[in-house]
C-alpha cells in the first residue's frame, strides 16, 4: 500500500538537520530542493512532487525527477499522481456534507441505507453505523479482502464486494482494536451515492472537486480528461524498477481512487486548514464547523501514546496525533509504485503535501520530517540517513528470509528424490469471498490461476511435506507466497491456506485470510 532507471547525479549536499548540532531552522524552497534531490538518489524514486503550506498560501510546489522511466518526462507542480488513500479524508468530507444536509448522522446505521449490508457476527451487522465504516473498528484484521480489489485486474463487482463481508472472519472484538481497512470505505462511498442520489464520483467531483478549483484532479485515473501529464507507478526488483499498472479499478475509488496534482491538493489543504471554508474572501463553506470538528476528532485509539501527553489516534479519513505538543492531521497512501503523504499542523498553519511514484515509503517520510522540523524547531535529525538506515535494514532482514526459502527449496530438491505426486494436487478451489482458484498443469509446470484477480498467477515449486511455493509471473506483485494443503482420506487435496513469504509483503496481499476448499 512494487530497467533500469536513469541514475540521477547530484552533487551530495549539505542538509540542515544532521548530528553536527546545527540549530533547525525553516527550510528555503532552495533547501527543499536539495533535500528532495537526494532523497530521489537515495531511494531511487524517479519522481516526486512537494507542496508546502503556510499561513494560507502555498510557499512551495515543485516536481522533481520524471514521470516515468519509460519517457523520462519532467514532473512538475501539474503532474498528476494517484493519491491513494488520501482519498479517504475526502470521503470522509463528503458524508460530512451529508450529516450537514440532515440526510444522515454519522451514527445512521449501515443497514438503514445499505439493506444488504452483513457482516460475518448479526450484531456487528445490526450496531454497524457510518462512523465505524470510517474508523477502522470493524473487527476484521489488518487489509481484510483487499485481495477483492488488489491487484488492479480483479474482476469483483462493488455488488460482490458488499455481499461477500459476510464471510469475512473477524480477528478482534468489534469497536475495540484499530486494524486498516480499505473494504469499509468502499461501503462508504455507495453510501454517499445511495443518500445523494449521484455516484459517488460525482458528488466529490461536484460538490468538492470542483467548488474548490481542482481542476485536473479526478475520482479515478479512468476519469482523467487529460492524461498527458500523468506519472507511471515504479517498484523495486532486484535491485532495478520495473513500471507497474494500476493498483484497482473503479470499484475502490473512495479507497483510493483520486488522481491529483500538489497544485490542486493544496486547495484541499487549505481548505480542511480553514475549517471547510475556501474563496477568495473564505465565505464560502464545504462543511459546517461541526463537522470539520468531528473529522479531526479521535474516535479509534491506535497506540498508548507516550511522554507529554502524545496519543495516536484515528478520526474520519485522518491519523491524528501531536508532535512536541502540536495537533498534527495527517494521512498516507498507497497504490503499486506509488506512495503519498498529506501532513497539517493546524496550529501552526502549517501543510506539507509529498507525491511519489515509487512505493518507498521512507522518501515521503524523509521529506515531510525534514520540512516539518524546522518548524518545530527539532534539531540535529538527518532525516535522509535515518529512513534510509531502517530501510536497509528491514530490506535485508527480508531479503533473508526470502534467499533462505529458496535455498532449503534448492537443497530439498537434490536431496529428496521422493517427491509428492503433483497431481494430487490440482483442481478447482473456492475461497467464501475471493472465488476460485485452479491447479492444474501447464506447459509441464504446475500453475496456480485465481479467477477473479487474473494477474495472481504462476508456476508452483515444492517445497517441503504438502506445501508449494508460488512465484508470480509478475514480478513487480513482490509476493510470492506459499500454498499449505490439506489432504483427504485418499491423499489427494481437498482445501489450501496461503502466506506471504516475505514479511515485507504489501498487506492488501491478504493470503492469511482465505480458506480454500475444493469443488472439482
Amino acid at each position: 500500500m512494487q530497467f533500469s532507471f536513469r541514475l540521477i547525479k547530484l552533487s551530495i549536499v549539505t542538509l540542515l538537520f544532521t548530528t553536527t548540532g546545527l540549530s533547525a531552522q525553516i527550510l528555503t524552497s532552495k533547501q527543499i530542493d536539495s533535500v528532495v534531490e537526494k532523497t530521489l538518489a537515495t531511494f531511487n524514486v524517479p519522481g516526486i512532487a512537494v507542496a508546502v503550506i503556510k499561513d494560507g498560501k502555498v510557499i512551495h510546489a515543485k516536481g522533481y525527477g520524471v514521470r516515468s522511466i519509460k519517457n523520462n518526462l519532467k514532473v512538475d507542480e501539474n503532474t498528476l499522481f494517484g493519491v491513494a488513500s488520501n482519498t479517504k479524508a475526502i470521503t470522509a468530507a463528503a458524508l460530512g456534507m451529508l450529516v450537514d444536509e440532515k440526510k444522515i448522522t454519522w451514527d445512521t446505521k449501515v443497514t438503514d441505507v445499505i439493506p444488504e449490508f452483513k457482516m460475518y457476527d448479526a450484531y456487528v451487522t445490526s450496531e454497524f453505523t457510518i462512523r465505524d465504516l470510517l474508523t477502522h473498528r470493524s473487527g476484521l484484521g489488518l487489509g481484510a479482502g483487499d485481495l477483492m480489489i488488489w491487484p488492479d485486474s480483479s474482476t469483483v463487482t462493488k455488488t460482490q464486494l458488499i455481499h461477500n463481508l459476510r464471510y469475512l472472519k473477524p480477528v478482534s472484538s468489534f469497536r475495540t482494536k484499530y486494524d486498516y481497512d480499505n473494504l469499509m470505505y468502499i461501503v462508504a462511498g455507495d453510501v454517499v451515492a445511495r443518500v445523494s442520489g449521484l455516484t459517488y464520483e460525482d458528488f466529490i467531483e461536484t460538490r468538492i472537486i470542483k467548488p474548490l478549483g481542482m481542476s485536473k484532479t479526478a475520482a479515478s485515473w479512468y476519469r482523467l480528461k487529460d492524461k498527458s501529464n500523468v506519472i507511471d507507478g515504479h517498484a523495486p526488483y532486484e535491485g532495478k524498477l520495473l513500471p507497474v499498472g494500476l493498483s484497482f479499478g473503479e470499484v475502490a475509488n473512495a479507497a483510493g481512487g483520486i488522481y491529483s496534482s500538489v497544485t490542486d491538493m493544496s486547495k484541499w489543504v487549505i481548505a480542511m486548514l480553514n475549517g471547510g471554508k475556501y474563496g477568495d474572501n473564505l465565505d464560502k463553506n464545504l462543511f459546517s464547523p461541526a463537522v470539520h470538528k468531528e473529522l479531526w476528532t479521535p474516535q479509534t485509539i491506535i497506540n498508548g501514546g507516550g511522554a507529554r501527553g502524545a496519543f495516536n489516534s484515528y478520526g474520519l479519513g485522518w491519523n491524528l496525533t501531536n508532535i512536541n505538543g502540536n495537533f498534527q492531521a495527517s494521512h498516507t497512501g498507497g497504490l503499486s509504485g506509488i506512495v503519498t503523504q498529506v501532513t497539517m499542523l493546524p496550529d501552526l498553519k502549517l501543510g506539507i503535501i509529498v507525491l511519489t511514484n515509487q512505493q518507498s515509503g521512507a522518501a515521503f517520510n524523509s521529506i515531510t520530517n525534514s520540512i516539518k522540523d524546522g518548524y518545530l524547531n527539532i534539531k540535529g535529525m538527518d532525516r535522509i540517513k535515518n529512513y534510509n538506515d531502517n530501510r536497509l535494514r528491514n530490506e535485508k532482514q527480508a531479503d533473508e528470509i526470502v534467499a533462505k526459502t529458496w535455498a532449503d527449496i534448492s537443497a530439498a530438491q537434490k536431496v529428496n528424490t521422493v517427491k509428492p505426486e503433483v497431481k494430487n494436487f490440482y483442481g478447482t478451489f473456492k475461497d467464501a469471498w475471493f472465488g476460485d482458484v485452479t491447479v492444474s498443469e501447464v506447459n509441464g509446470k504446475m500453475h496456480f490461476q485465481a479467477k477473479n484477480a487474473p494477474k495472481l498467477r504462476g508456476d508452483m515449486t515444492y517445497y517441503k511435506g504438502n506445501t508449494f511455493i508460488v512465484k508470480w509471473y509478475d514480478r513487480s506483485l513482490d509476493a510470492d507466497a506459499f500454498v499449505n494443503f490439506s489432504l483427504d482420506n485418499n491423499g489427494k487435496a481437498d482445501g489450501f491456506k496461503m502466506a506471504a513469504i516475505s514479511p515485507l509483503t504489501d498487506f492488501s496481499f491478504d493470503f492469511q485470510d482465505l480458506d480454500f476448499n475444493i469443488i472439482k
